[in-house]
Protein backbone atom coordinates (compact mmCIF):
# COMPACT_ATOMS: atom_id res chain seq x y z
CA UNK A 1 0.00 0.00 0.00
CA UNK A 2 1.28 3.43 -0.91
CA UNK A 3 2.51 5.61 1.93
CA UNK A 4 0.23 8.32 0.54
CA UNK A 5 -2.91 6.18 0.35
CA UNK A 6 -4.55 7.93 3.25
CA UNK A 7 -3.39 11.38 2.21
CA UNK A 8 -6.33 11.35 -0.23
CA UNK A 9 -9.48 10.64 1.81
CA UNK A 10 -11.58 10.26 -1.36
CA UNK A 11 -9.93 6.85 -1.80
CA UNK A 12 -11.99 5.66 1.14
CA UNK A 13 -14.99 5.69 -1.17
CA UNK A 14 -13.72 5.45 -4.72
CA UNK A 15 -12.42 1.89 -4.25
CA UNK A 16 -15.90 0.63 -3.31
CA UNK A 17 -16.66 -0.78 -6.74
CA UNK A 18 -14.09 -3.60 -6.93
CA UNK A 19 -15.09 -7.07 -5.68
CA UNK A 20 -12.96 -10.03 -4.57
CA UNK A 21 -11.02 -12.71 -6.47
CA UNK A 22 -11.89 -16.27 -7.46
CA UNK A 23 -11.21 -18.94 -10.10
CA UNK A 24 -10.16 -18.38 -13.71
CA UNK A 25 -12.31 -20.68 -15.86
CA UNK A 26 -13.88 -19.28 -19.05
CA UNK A 27 -15.78 -20.37 -22.14
CA UNK A 28 -15.93 -19.73 -25.84
CA UNK A 29 -19.00 -18.30 -27.54
CA UNK A 30 -17.79 -18.27 -31.13
CA UNK A 31 -19.56 -21.22 -32.73
CA UNK A 32 -17.28 -23.57 -34.68
CA UNK A 33 -19.79 -26.33 -35.39
CA UNK A 34 -20.31 -27.42 -39.05
CA UNK A 35 -23.61 -29.04 -40.05
CA UNK A 36 -23.03 -32.54 -41.48
CA UNK A 37 -25.21 -31.81 -44.52
CA UNK A 38 -23.52 -28.50 -45.35
CA UNK A 39 -20.49 -28.11 -47.60
CA UNK A 40 -17.21 -28.04 -45.77
CA UNK A 41 -16.46 -24.56 -44.45
CA UNK A 42 -13.45 -23.19 -42.64
CA UNK A 43 -13.99 -22.93 -38.92
CA UNK A 44 -14.65 -19.49 -37.53
CA UNK A 45 -11.46 -17.95 -36.16
CA UNK A 46 -11.04 -17.85 -32.42
CA UNK A 47 -10.06 -14.79 -30.45
CA UNK A 48 -6.32 -14.11 -30.72
CA UNK A 49 -4.77 -14.20 -27.25
CA UNK A 50 -1.93 -11.71 -27.55
CA UNK A 51 0.41 -11.48 -24.54
CA UNK A 52 -0.97 -8.03 -23.70
CA UNK A 53 -4.58 -9.25 -23.98
CA UNK A 54 -3.84 -12.32 -21.86
CA UNK A 55 -2.21 -10.15 -19.19
CA UNK A 56 -5.22 -7.82 -19.18
CA UNK A 57 -7.56 -10.83 -19.04
CA UNK A 58 -5.82 -12.16 -15.95
CA UNK A 59 -5.93 -8.71 -14.36
CA UNK A 60 -9.67 -8.50 -15.00
CA UNK A 61 -10.23 -11.95 -13.51
CA UNK A 62 -8.26 -10.97 -10.41
CA UNK A 63 -10.23 -7.75 -9.99
CA UNK A 64 -13.65 -9.22 -10.64
CA UNK A 65 -13.63 -12.51 -8.76
CA UNK A 66 -12.59 -14.90 -11.51
CA UNK A 67 -15.16 -16.35 -13.88
CA UNK A 68 -18.60 -17.69 -13.01
CA UNK A 69 -19.39 -21.20 -14.24
CA UNK A 70 -23.05 -21.75 -15.09
CA UNK A 71 -23.85 -23.93 -18.15
CA UNK A 72 -27.42 -22.63 -18.58
CA UNK A 73 -26.31 -19.03 -18.48
CA UNK A 74 -23.35 -19.71 -20.76
CA UNK A 75 -25.67 -21.38 -23.29
CA UNK A 76 -28.03 -18.39 -23.28
CA UNK A 77 -25.18 -15.91 -23.77
CA UNK A 78 -23.61 -18.06 -26.50
CA UNK A 79 -26.89 -18.23 -28.42
CA UNK A 80 -27.47 -14.50 -27.99
CA UNK A 81 -23.97 -13.57 -29.18
CA UNK A 82 -24.28 -15.84 -32.23
CA UNK A 83 -27.49 -14.02 -33.24
CA UNK A 84 -25.85 -10.63 -32.78
CA UNK A 85 -22.66 -11.54 -34.65
CA UNK A 86 -24.62 -12.88 -37.62
CA UNK A 87 -26.23 -9.48 -38.28
CA UNK A 88 -23.30 -7.27 -37.27
CA UNK A 89 -21.16 -5.28 -39.70
CA UNK A 90 -18.38 -7.86 -39.29
CA UNK A 91 -19.87 -11.36 -38.93
CA UNK A 92 -16.38 -12.76 -39.50
CA UNK A 93 -15.06 -11.35 -36.21
CA UNK A 94 -14.83 -13.84 -33.31
CA UNK A 95 -15.93 -13.03 -29.77
CA UNK A 96 -15.27 -14.72 -26.48
CA UNK A 97 -17.42 -13.96 -23.43
CA UNK A 98 -16.40 -14.36 -19.82
CA UNK A 99 -19.01 -14.14 -17.08
CA UNK A 100 -17.25 -12.56 -14.11
CA UNK A 101 -17.97 -13.87 -10.62
CA UNK A 102 -18.81 -10.45 -9.24
CA UNK A 103 -21.91 -8.81 -7.85
CA UNK A 104 -20.88 -5.49 -9.41
CA UNK A 105 -22.93 -4.30 -12.39
CA UNK A 106 -20.42 -3.95 -15.22
CA UNK A 107 -19.50 -5.00 -18.75
CA UNK A 108 -16.55 -4.16 -21.00
CA UNK A 109 -14.58 -5.39 -23.99
CA UNK A 110 -10.97 -5.81 -25.10
CA UNK A 111 -10.03 -4.90 -28.69
CA UNK A 112 -9.33 -8.60 -29.38
CA UNK A 113 -13.05 -9.43 -29.06
CA UNK A 114 -12.98 -10.60 -25.46
CA UNK A 115 -16.24 -9.47 -23.84
CA UNK A 116 -16.95 -9.44 -20.11
CA UNK A 117 -20.21 -9.27 -18.19
CA UNK A 118 -20.56 -9.61 -14.43
CA UNK A 119 -23.18 -11.87 -12.89
CA UNK A 120 -24.36 -8.77 -11.04
CA UNK A 121 -25.27 -7.25 -14.40
CA UNK A 122 -26.94 -10.49 -15.49
CA UNK A 123 -28.98 -10.52 -12.26
CA UNK A 124 -30.13 -6.93 -12.83
CA UNK A 125 -31.33 -7.48 -16.41
CA UNK A 126 -34.93 -8.62 -16.81
CA UNK A 127 -34.97 -10.24 -20.25
CA UNK A 128 -32.78 -11.37 -23.14
CA UNK A 129 -33.27 -8.14 -25.08
CA UNK A 130 -31.70 -6.20 -22.20
CA UNK A 131 -28.77 -8.61 -22.09
CA UNK A 132 -28.42 -8.37 -25.89
CA UNK A 133 -28.24 -4.57 -25.61
CA UNK A 134 -25.22 -4.89 -23.32
CA UNK A 135 -23.47 -7.48 -25.48
CA UNK A 136 -24.11 -5.57 -28.72
CA UNK A 137 -22.87 -2.35 -27.08
CA UNK A 138 -19.57 -4.03 -26.16
CA UNK A 139 -19.32 -5.60 -29.61
CA UNK A 140 -19.75 -2.09 -31.03
CA UNK A 141 -16.68 -0.90 -29.12
CA UNK A 142 -14.70 -3.67 -30.85
CA UNK A 143 -16.20 -2.95 -34.27
CA UNK A 144 -15.47 0.77 -33.99
CA UNK A 145 -11.93 0.12 -32.70
CA UNK A 146 -12.57 2.42 -29.76
CA UNK A 147 -9.81 0.89 -27.64
CA UNK A 148 -7.02 1.75 -30.07
CA UNK A 149 -8.44 5.26 -30.56
CA UNK A 150 -8.59 5.75 -26.78
CA UNK A 151 -5.00 4.56 -26.49
CA UNK A 152 -3.83 7.18 -29.00
CA UNK A 153 -5.83 9.88 -27.22
CA UNK A 154 -4.27 8.82 -23.89
CA UNK A 155 -0.80 9.06 -25.41
CA UNK A 156 -1.50 12.58 -26.64
CA UNK A 157 -2.93 13.60 -23.25
CA UNK A 158 0.15 12.14 -21.55
CA UNK A 159 2.43 14.28 -23.73
CA UNK A 160 0.39 17.40 -22.90
CA UNK A 161 0.53 16.61 -19.20
CA UNK A 162 4.27 16.01 -19.26
CA UNK A 163 5.05 19.17 -21.24
CA UNK A 164 2.79 21.35 -19.07
CA UNK A 165 4.16 19.87 -15.85
CA UNK A 166 7.78 20.20 -16.92
CA UNK A 167 7.64 23.65 -18.49
CA UNK A 168 4.73 25.44 -16.85
CA UNK A 169 5.64 28.31 -14.52
CA UNK A 170 2.21 29.75 -13.76
CA UNK A 171 0.37 27.33 -11.41
CA UNK A 172 -3.07 28.60 -12.47
CA UNK A 173 -2.33 28.25 -16.18
CA UNK A 174 -0.77 24.84 -15.61
CA UNK A 175 -3.86 23.61 -13.77
CA UNK A 176 -6.11 24.99 -16.52
CA UNK A 177 -4.15 23.24 -19.26
CA UNK A 178 -4.23 19.93 -17.40
CA UNK A 179 -7.96 20.26 -16.79
CA UNK A 180 -8.56 20.92 -20.49
CA UNK A 181 -6.64 17.80 -21.48
CA UNK A 182 -8.73 15.72 -19.06
CA UNK A 183 -11.95 17.20 -20.39
CA UNK A 184 -10.89 16.38 -23.95
CA UNK A 185 -10.36 12.75 -22.96
CA UNK A 186 -13.68 12.58 -21.11
CA UNK A 187 -15.59 14.22 -23.96
CA UNK A 188 -14.04 11.87 -26.48
CA UNK A 189 -14.99 8.88 -24.36
CA UNK A 190 -18.56 10.11 -24.08
CA UNK A 191 -18.73 10.30 -27.86
CA UNK A 192 -17.53 6.71 -28.05
CA UNK A 193 -20.18 5.56 -25.62
CA UNK A 194 -22.96 7.24 -27.59
CA UNK A 195 -21.62 5.76 -30.82
CA UNK A 196 -21.49 2.28 -29.26
CA UNK A 197 -25.06 2.73 -27.99
CA UNK A 198 -26.30 3.60 -31.49
CA UNK A 199 -24.42 0.73 -33.18
CA UNK A 200 -25.52 -1.70 -30.48
CA UNK A 201 -29.21 -0.82 -30.74
CA UNK A 202 -29.02 -1.39 -34.50
CA UNK A 203 -27.39 -4.79 -34.07
CA UNK A 204 -29.97 -5.89 -31.49
CA UNK A 205 -32.85 -4.72 -33.68
CA UNK A 206 -31.51 -6.56 -36.75
CA UNK A 207 -31.16 -9.69 -34.59
CA UNK A 208 -34.91 -9.37 -33.87
CA UNK A 209 -34.48 -8.32 -30.23
CA UNK A 210 -36.53 -5.49 -28.78
CA UNK A 211 -34.41 -2.38 -29.47
CA UNK A 212 -35.89 -0.68 -26.40
CA UNK A 213 -34.04 -3.22 -24.24
CA UNK A 214 -31.10 -0.78 -24.14
CA UNK A 215 -33.08 2.13 -22.71
CA UNK A 216 -34.82 -0.12 -20.17
CA UNK A 217 -31.53 -1.54 -18.94
CA UNK A 218 -29.80 1.83 -18.82
CA UNK A 219 -32.69 3.02 -16.63
CA UNK A 220 -32.28 -0.03 -14.39
CA UNK A 221 -28.55 0.68 -14.02
CA UNK A 222 -29.28 4.29 -13.15
CA UNK A 223 -31.74 3.28 -10.43
CA UNK A 224 -29.39 0.58 -9.12
CA UNK A 225 -26.52 3.09 -8.95
CA UNK A 226 -28.77 5.50 -7.05
CA UNK A 227 -29.45 2.80 -4.44
CA UNK A 228 -25.72 2.36 -3.90
CA UNK A 229 -24.96 6.09 -4.01
CA UNK A 230 -27.52 6.74 -1.29
CA UNK A 231 -25.39 4.65 1.06
CA UNK A 232 -22.17 6.63 0.51
CA UNK A 233 -21.19 10.31 0.78
CA UNK A 234 -20.20 10.46 -2.88
CA UNK A 235 -22.05 12.93 -5.09
CA UNK A 236 -22.98 11.06 -8.30
CA UNK A 237 -22.68 14.30 -10.28
CA UNK A 238 -18.99 14.51 -9.42
CA UNK A 239 -18.45 10.98 -10.68
CA UNK A 240 -20.26 11.73 -13.95
CA UNK A 241 -18.23 14.85 -14.75
CA UNK A 242 -15.01 13.12 -15.78
CA UNK A 243 -16.43 9.64 -16.10
CA UNK A 244 -15.74 7.55 -19.16
CA UNK A 245 -19.49 7.02 -19.41
CA UNK A 246 -21.92 9.86 -20.02
CA UNK A 247 -24.66 10.68 -17.54
CA UNK A 248 -27.20 7.86 -17.72
CA UNK A 249 -30.38 9.98 -18.25
CA UNK A 250 -28.83 11.40 -21.40
CA UNK A 251 -27.94 7.92 -22.63
CA UNK A 252 -31.47 6.68 -21.93
CA UNK A 253 -32.94 9.45 -24.08
CA UNK A 254 -30.53 8.74 -26.93
CA UNK A 255 -31.15 4.98 -26.68
CA UNK A 256 -34.90 5.56 -26.93
CA UNK A 257 -34.44 7.80 -29.96
CA UNK A 258 -32.24 5.16 -31.61
CA UNK A 259 -34.77 2.42 -30.86
CA UNK A 260 -37.66 4.35 -32.44
CA UNK A 261 -35.87 4.12 -35.78
CA UNK A 262 -36.40 0.36 -35.72
CA UNK A 263 -40.02 0.26 -34.56
CA UNK A 264 -42.24 -1.44 -37.14
CA UNK A 265 -45.45 0.24 -38.41
CA UNK A 266 -47.60 -2.24 -36.45
CA UNK A 267 -45.81 -1.35 -33.21
CA UNK A 268 -43.98 -4.67 -32.85
CA UNK A 269 -40.60 -4.15 -31.20
CA UNK A 270 -38.96 -7.55 -31.46
CA UNK A 271 -38.34 -10.24 -28.86
CA UNK A 272 -37.86 -9.63 -25.18
CA UNK A 273 -37.67 -13.37 -24.41
CA UNK A 274 -38.30 -12.84 -20.70
CA UNK A 275 -39.33 -16.41 -19.85
CA UNK A 276 -36.19 -17.96 -21.33
CA UNK A 277 -34.03 -15.38 -19.61
CA UNK A 278 -35.57 -15.84 -16.17
CA UNK A 279 -35.24 -19.62 -16.48
CA UNK A 280 -31.53 -19.21 -17.26
CA UNK A 281 -30.79 -16.97 -14.28
CA UNK A 282 -32.94 -18.80 -11.72
CA UNK A 283 -30.57 -19.86 -8.94
CA UNK A 284 -27.52 -17.77 -9.87
CA UNK A 285 -25.43 -16.35 -7.05
CA UNK A 286 -26.42 -12.81 -6.06
CA UNK A 287 -24.02 -10.33 -4.51
CA UNK A 288 -20.79 -11.57 -3.00
CA UNK A 289 -19.41 -15.09 -3.12
CA UNK A 290 -19.00 -16.25 0.51
CA UNK A 291 -15.88 -18.24 -0.33
CA UNK A 292 -14.05 -14.91 -0.61
CA UNK A 293 -15.68 -13.21 2.35
CA UNK A 294 -19.02 -11.42 2.40
CA UNK A 295 -21.02 -8.72 4.11
CA UNK A 296 -24.27 -9.30 5.97
CA UNK A 297 -25.57 -6.03 7.29
CA UNK A 298 -22.79 -4.51 9.42
CA UNK A 299 -20.93 -7.81 9.79
CA UNK A 300 -18.11 -9.12 7.58
CA UNK A 301 -17.50 -12.87 7.56
CA UNK A 302 -14.75 -14.86 5.86
CA UNK A 303 -15.54 -18.59 6.18
CA UNK A 304 -12.43 -19.71 4.31
CA UNK A 305 -10.08 -17.76 6.59
CA UNK A 306 -12.29 -18.31 9.63
CA UNK A 307 -12.88 -14.84 11.10
CA UNK A 308 -15.54 -12.15 11.43
CA UNK A 309 -15.96 -8.60 12.72
CA UNK A 310 -18.79 -6.07 12.97
CA UNK A 311 -18.84 -2.38 12.03
CA UNK A 312 -20.45 0.24 14.28
CA UNK A 313 -24.03 1.49 13.96
CA UNK A 314 -24.79 3.67 10.92
CA UNK A 315 -21.89 2.14 8.94
CA UNK A 316 -22.28 0.52 5.52
CA UNK A 317 -19.72 -2.11 4.51
CA UNK A 318 -18.53 -2.99 1.01
CA UNK A 319 -16.23 -5.92 0.23
CA UNK A 320 -13.77 -5.01 -2.54
CA UNK A 321 -10.83 -6.79 -4.15
CA UNK A 322 -8.35 -4.76 -2.10
CA UNK A 323 -10.16 -4.28 1.19
CA UNK A 324 -13.39 -4.11 3.15
CA UNK A 325 -14.48 -0.48 3.10
CA UNK A 326 -16.86 1.00 5.66
CA UNK A 327 -18.48 4.44 5.44
CA UNK A 328 -20.53 6.02 8.21
CA UNK A 329 -23.77 7.74 7.33
CA UNK A 330 -22.94 11.37 6.64
CA UNK A 331 -19.43 10.56 5.45
CA UNK A 332 -17.53 12.02 8.43
CA UNK A 333 -16.08 8.64 9.46
CA UNK A 334 -14.80 5.69 7.43
CA UNK A 335 -12.75 2.54 7.83
CA UNK A 336 -10.62 0.14 5.83
CA UNK A 337 -9.82 -3.49 6.66
CA UNK A 338 -7.18 -5.40 4.70
CA UNK A 339 -4.34 -7.93 4.97
CA UNK A 340 -0.62 -7.16 4.69
CA UNK A 341 2.64 -9.08 4.71
CA UNK A 342 4.63 -8.55 7.88
CA UNK A 343 7.68 -10.72 8.63
CA UNK A 344 7.08 -12.95 11.65
CA UNK A 345 10.17 -11.57 13.33
CA UNK A 346 8.96 -7.95 13.04
CA UNK A 347 6.87 -6.67 15.93
CA UNK A 348 3.53 -5.08 15.12
CA UNK A 349 4.59 -1.85 16.81
CA UNK A 350 7.65 -1.67 14.60
CA UNK A 351 5.46 -2.32 11.57
CA UNK A 352 3.13 0.59 12.43
CA UNK A 353 6.17 2.88 12.63
CA UNK A 354 7.96 1.49 9.56
CA UNK A 355 6.88 4.30 7.24
CA UNK A 356 4.12 2.63 5.19
CA UNK A 357 1.83 5.41 6.43
CA UNK A 358 2.77 9.06 6.83
CA UNK A 359 2.52 11.14 9.99
CA UNK A 360 2.17 8.28 12.45
CA UNK A 361 2.58 9.61 15.98
CA UNK A 362 5.12 7.16 17.40
CA UNK A 363 4.40 8.34 20.94
CA UNK A 364 0.88 6.89 20.65
CA UNK A 365 2.02 3.43 19.56
CA UNK A 366 0.86 0.74 21.96
CA UNK A 367 0.95 -3.08 22.07
CA UNK A 368 -2.47 -4.56 22.85
CA UNK A 369 -4.28 -7.89 22.80
CA UNK A 370 -7.57 -8.35 20.90
CA UNK A 371 -9.56 -11.44 21.94
CA UNK A 372 -6.31 -13.29 22.53
CA UNK A 373 -4.62 -12.09 19.33
CA UNK A 374 -1.47 -9.93 19.48
CA UNK A 375 -2.03 -6.44 18.08
CA UNK A 376 -0.71 -2.88 18.11
CA UNK A 377 -2.32 0.49 17.62
CA UNK A 378 -1.27 4.07 16.87
CA UNK A 379 -2.63 7.45 15.82
CA UNK A 380 -1.81 9.31 12.61
CA UNK A 381 -2.79 12.76 11.42
CA UNK A 382 -3.49 14.22 8.00
CA UNK A 383 -4.53 17.66 6.81
CA UNK A 384 -8.25 16.92 6.99
CA UNK A 385 -8.52 13.47 8.56
CA UNK A 386 -7.42 11.86 11.82
CA UNK A 387 -6.55 8.16 11.80
CA UNK A 388 -6.60 5.33 14.33
CA UNK A 389 -4.67 2.31 13.05
CA UNK A 390 -4.59 -1.27 14.33
CA UNK A 391 -2.45 -4.19 13.16
CA UNK A 392 -3.59 -7.61 14.35
CA UNK A 393 -1.83 -10.96 13.89
CA UNK A 394 -4.20 -13.83 13.11
CA UNK A 395 -2.33 -17.06 12.40
CA UNK A 396 0.36 -16.27 9.84
CA UNK A 397 -1.45 -13.19 8.54
CA UNK A 398 -1.54 -9.59 9.75
CA UNK A 399 -4.76 -7.62 9.32
CA UNK A 400 -5.07 -3.85 9.40
CA UNK A 401 -7.97 -1.77 10.63
CA UNK A 402 -7.61 1.87 9.54
CA UNK A 403 -10.24 4.25 10.90
CA UNK A 404 -10.56 7.78 9.54
CA UNK A 405 -12.51 10.63 11.12
CA UNK A 406 -12.82 14.30 10.25
CA UNK A 407 -12.19 14.96 13.92
CA UNK A 408 -10.91 12.64 16.62
CA UNK A 409 -13.70 12.34 19.18
CA UNK A 410 -14.70 9.97 21.96
CA UNK A 411 -17.28 8.53 19.59
CA UNK A 412 -14.79 7.89 16.78
CA UNK A 413 -12.37 6.25 19.22
CA UNK A 414 -15.17 4.12 20.68
CA UNK A 415 -16.30 3.06 17.20
CA UNK A 416 -12.78 1.99 16.30
CA UNK A 417 -12.27 0.13 19.58
CA UNK A 418 -15.61 -1.71 19.42
CA UNK A 419 -15.04 -2.75 15.81
CA UNK A 420 -11.60 -4.18 16.49
CA UNK A 421 -12.81 -5.90 19.67
CA UNK A 422 -15.50 -7.65 17.61
CA UNK A 423 -12.82 -9.44 15.54
CA UNK A 424 -13.00 -13.15 16.42
CA UNK A 425 -12.83 -16.67 15.04
CA UNK A 426 -15.92 -18.07 13.34
CA UNK A 427 -17.47 -21.10 14.95
CA UNK A 428 -17.77 -24.33 12.97
CA UNK A 429 -21.53 -23.84 12.83
CA UNK A 430 -21.10 -20.32 11.40
CA UNK A 431 -18.69 -21.59 8.74
CA UNK A 432 -21.07 -24.39 7.74
CA UNK A 433 -24.03 -21.99 7.60
CA UNK A 434 -22.25 -19.51 5.31
CA UNK A 435 -23.81 -19.78 1.88
CA UNK A 436 -24.36 -17.34 -0.98
CA UNK A 437 -27.50 -15.38 -1.67
CA UNK A 438 -29.21 -16.48 -4.87
CA UNK A 439 -31.78 -15.26 -7.35
CA UNK A 440 -35.04 -17.17 -7.15
CA UNK A 441 -37.69 -16.74 -9.85
CA UNK A 442 -41.24 -17.19 -8.54
CA UNK A 443 -44.82 -16.83 -9.77
CA UNK A 444 -46.86 -14.01 -8.29
CA UNK A 445 -49.85 -15.46 -6.46
CA UNK A 446 -53.27 -13.83 -5.91
CA UNK A 447 -52.94 -11.40 -3.00
CA UNK A 448 -49.20 -10.88 -3.50
CA UNK A 449 -48.02 -7.27 -3.63
CA UNK A 450 -44.70 -5.58 -4.28
CA UNK A 451 -44.48 -4.96 -0.54
CA UNK A 452 -45.25 -8.54 0.50
CA UNK A 453 -42.87 -10.01 -2.06
CA UNK A 454 -40.07 -7.65 -1.00
CA UNK A 455 -40.46 -8.98 2.56
CA UNK A 456 -39.38 -12.39 1.25
CA UNK A 457 -36.00 -10.96 0.20
CA UNK A 458 -33.02 -12.04 2.32
CA UNK A 459 -29.68 -10.41 3.02
CA UNK A 460 -30.21 -7.18 1.06
CA UNK A 461 -30.59 -3.60 2.17
CA UNK A 462 -33.71 -1.59 1.25
CA UNK A 463 -35.55 -4.70 -0.02
CA UNK A 464 -38.60 -2.82 -1.34
CA UNK A 465 -36.58 -0.49 -3.57
CA UNK A 466 -34.25 -3.31 -4.60
CA UNK A 467 -37.18 -5.57 -5.55
CA UNK A 468 -38.56 -2.85 -7.82
CA UNK A 469 -35.19 -2.14 -9.43
CA UNK A 470 -34.26 -5.76 -10.10
CA UNK A 471 -37.69 -6.45 -11.63
CA UNK A 472 -37.86 -3.30 -13.73
CA UNK A 473 -40.85 -1.91 -11.82
CA UNK A 474 -41.39 1.83 -11.63
CA UNK A 475 -42.25 3.57 -8.36
CA UNK A 476 -46.02 3.00 -8.53
CA UNK A 477 -46.11 -0.19 -10.61
CA UNK A 478 -47.77 -3.27 -9.14
CA UNK A 479 -47.46 -6.99 -9.85
CA UNK A 480 -50.22 -9.21 -11.21
CA UNK A 481 -51.00 -12.88 -10.53
CA UNK A 482 -48.94 -15.26 -12.68
CA UNK A 483 -46.24 -12.62 -13.27
CA UNK A 484 -42.74 -14.06 -12.98
CA UNK A 485 -40.49 -12.02 -10.67
CA UNK A 486 -37.02 -12.25 -9.11
CA UNK A 487 -36.37 -12.27 -5.40
CA UNK A 488 -33.16 -12.78 -3.42
CA UNK A 489 -33.01 -15.73 -1.02
CA UNK A 490 -30.34 -17.43 1.08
Amino acid sequence: MSRRLWAAPALLCTVLSLPGCGDTSRFEVASTAVKPSAPAKPLKPTVVQTPAAEKEHERILASYGGSYDDPRLEALISKTVDRLVAVSERPDLPYKVTILNSGAVNAFALPTGQLYVTRGLVALASDTSELSSVLSHEMAHVLAKHASIREEQARQASVVTRVVSDMGTDPDLTALALAKSKLTMASFSRAQEFEADAIGVGISARAQFDPFGASRFLSAMERNAALKASRTPLDPRTQDFLSSHPATPERVQNAQANARQYTSPNGANGERDRETYLAAIDGIVYGEDPSEGFVRGRRFLHPKLGFTFQAPDAYTLDNTAQAVIGVREGGNQAMRFDVVRVPSEQSLSDYLNSGWMENVDKATTEDVTINGFPAATALARGDQWQFRVYALRFGSDVYRFIFAAKQKTNESERNARETVNSFRRLTLAEIQAARPLRIKVINVQPGDTVESLSHRMSGVDRPLERFRVMNGLEANAQVKPRDRVKIVVD
